[in-house]
């Protein structure tokens, strides 16, 4: 739950940002999809993030949220307990609403997404946020609206200003719950009616719109922000529903009634396309249809290369309820779990208890597949541990670092993982190691812990095994010594590119630097797996790189063999293993060594690829 200041923690989420689609049979630029329209032509053409997969075409609706009225900006004496209790009925009416919505998403996507709404509620009743919203209408004389502003806006700073792309998206459903209660001052009903078949555009939508929405049999969903991995983004790939987000201001260029187009693989939309932009679209859908037809024969089977040699994909997952996806894809497992996606409120970590019960449920849904969870990757400016500002978060408090100096918060967790681990098919993954101290640390956690639980005969649990996380440049100089400490290393290339390059991924600024084939990572690369196989030590790669099928030959080529990616990317990349040998993709791994820009590397998967 919210509270002041320092108290106040975020949804803590850290993840990978999602790959493009680079999709194998169809381009996915949209100037290669789109001819130039003629000049008189209305047709144009915008790039967002494609965040769930799909083709749609239609007219547009745009919806706008009713702010509610905000002309008092001072109240008299007399009126200051009339605005208080206003402000509790506010609260009391949220709540209803929410508890509705909850049981629409139950009937529709099972109980997973339903603590979504959850998590809402339970704001409502954070007495530190609600009882300093009351105080301040009493003392400053101000409407409970502009309070509940205030109250509020202080902490969507901290989302918005985050460096972290998930913390940054997790603030739409910060500003859901802060618009759903001043609307709710106003006594203003909740609109959730829209025509059948069409798509909403939207500056912002919150996951129970999408949800409330979706009853319409709506086409597909634009939005202005967002990212691939917000709340409404997952919900409608469970959904499916295409959904591109973060267009800037699209909405305020387009009305309703307008003619679109969305593709949710590419991130393009096109406004009043012509006939001949529709007619290509109406075949790269079906092309698409039939490619996920032929790539759901093979999910099911064996990852093999063309020489024979087994190749194992797993998922990277953010929730529990992700897991009923991860089978029928054709994973073997989850190489990713990012378990700080339990504490979504307050500085309270969830207790060991509830840690145990919920990695046991994930455990025992995914038996005898392996679970890897990574521990709490948190910090900086992604947890608010201390009152001090860090002024490069990226660079200063988290990850191991956190956990080593809060030994409470790393107690509860390895103690909850290995009490979970009954059908030994969990591991613990340690996030941004610099040393092997850091994972010797664990283990000694590990077994003391382990020690004492076996000890007293309570339990008839394996030990887990203990991985390390790859992903600044320090690791990959230790990568000799990491792999003979650790059970397994996982590599994270999104922060590896990140730290190696000096270049912030979410900067726009510089993002056209933040290049994942440039010539020191694709060394990186090389030299780390190369490494832990001659130190017997297993070896995944769970970033950006690992989905996307360009970067597929080279990694094969280096030796890797285990794959962590996201579970609706398995599918096309089990099915381009199949094309290739291990020999070849050898050759040309020693070939894209060699090579001294990324353009030149890219030129040469390219070609790869196209012979294939």
């Amino acid at each position: 739950m919210l509270a002041h200041s320092s108290q106040m923690t975020t949804h803590l989420f850290k993840t990978s940002i999602m790959s493009k689609n680079n999709h194998p049979l169809i381009s996915t630029s949209c100037r290669s999809i789109t001819p130039e329209p003629p000049v008189n032509s209305n047709e144009e053409c915008y790039t967002g993030i494609g965040a769930s997969r799909g083709i749609s075409i239609g007219e547009c609706y745009v919806f706008v949220k009713d702010k509610g009225d905000h002309n008092i900006k001072e109240l008299h004496e007399k009126n200051i307990s009339e605005e208080i209790e206003k402000f509790f009925t506010a609260l009391l009416r949220s709540e209803k609403e929410l508890k509705k919505i909850e049981r629409v998403t139950i009937r529709k996507l099972g109980k997973g997404y339903s603590n979504l709404f959850q998590a809402q509620i339970m704001m409502l009743h954070d007495p530190v946020l609600i009882d300093a919203i009351a105080e301040r209408i009493g003392s400053e004389r101000k409407p409970a609206h502009l309070v509940i502003e205030e109250e509020f806006d202080h902490y969507l700073e901290k989302f918005v200003n985050s460096n972290d792309v998930i913390f940054q998206e997790r603030a739409d459903d910060l500003q859901d719950i802060k618009n759903r209660i001043i609307r709710n001052l106003h006594i203003k009903k909740l609109n959730s009616w829209l025509p059948e078949g069409v798509i909403v555009a939207a500056d912002i939508l919150s996951p129970a719109d999408i949800i409330l929405f979706s009853r319409n049999n709506i086409k597909g969903f634009v939005t202005d922000s967002g990212g691939s991995t917000s709340h409404i983004s997952l919900i409608c790939k469970s959904l499916n529903i295409p959904i591109v987000v973060g267009l800037g201001n699209f909405s305020q260029k387009i009305t309703t009634g307008m003619q679109l187009i969305i593709d949710g693989s590419t991130g393009t939309v096109i406004t009043n396309p012509e006939e001949k932009t529709i007619a290509q679209y109406i075949s790269k859908k079906e092309a698409e249809k039939k490619y996920e037809e032929d790539t759901s024969l093979t999910a099911m089977l064996p990852a093999t290369t063309k020489c024979g040699i087994r190749i194992t994909f797993n998922a990277n997952i953010d929730f529990k309820e992700e897991l009923h996806a991860v089978s029928p894809a054709g994973a073997e497992g989850v190489g990713l779990f990012r378990s700080e996606n339990l504490i979504t409120n307050g500085n309270n970590v969830p207790k060991e208890s509830e840690q145990f019960s919920y990695y046991l449920e994930m455990a025992e849904m995914i038996s005898p597949m392996p679970l890897d969870v990574r521990l709490f990757d948190i910090g900086g400016d992604k947890l608010i541990y201390s009152p001090v500002k860090e002024p490069n978060p990226n660079l200063g408090w988290r990850g191991i670092r956190i956990l080593i100096d809060l030994p409470e918060i790393l107690d509860n967790q390895l103690r909850a993982i290995i009490r979970a681990n009954i059908h030994g098919n969990l591991a613990i993954l340690i996030p941004m190691i610099i040393s092997v101290d850091e994972i010797r640390h664990v283990r000694t956690a590990v077994d003391k812990h382990y020690s004492e639980l076996t000890r007293a005969g309570e339990w008839e649990i394996e030990k887990p095994g203990v991985g390390a996380m790859v992903e600044v440049p320090a690791a990959v100089e230790l990568i000799e010594e990491i792999t003979k400490c650790a059970d397994f290393i996982s590599i994270g290339t999104n922060d590896l590119t990140q730290y190696t390059l000096a270049v912030d991924r979410n900067n726009v600024i510089v993002q056209s630097l933040f290049e994942k084939f440039h010539p020191a990572i694709i060394r990186q690369l090389h030299r780390v797996i190369q490494t832990a196989n001659k130190n017997h030590c297993k070896v995944i790669i769970c970033g950006d790189m690992g989905s996307d099928p360009l970067a597929l030959p080279y990694l094969l080529g280096c030796g890797l063999r285990r794959f962590s990616v996201v579970t609706s990317d398995i599918p096309k990349l089990k099915s381009l293993v199949s094309r290739y040998s291990i020999a070849e993709t050898e050759a040309l791994a020693i070939e894209c060594l060699k090579l001294d820009t990324s353009s030149k590397i890219k030129a040469r998967l390219e070609a790869f690829q196209a012979d294939h």
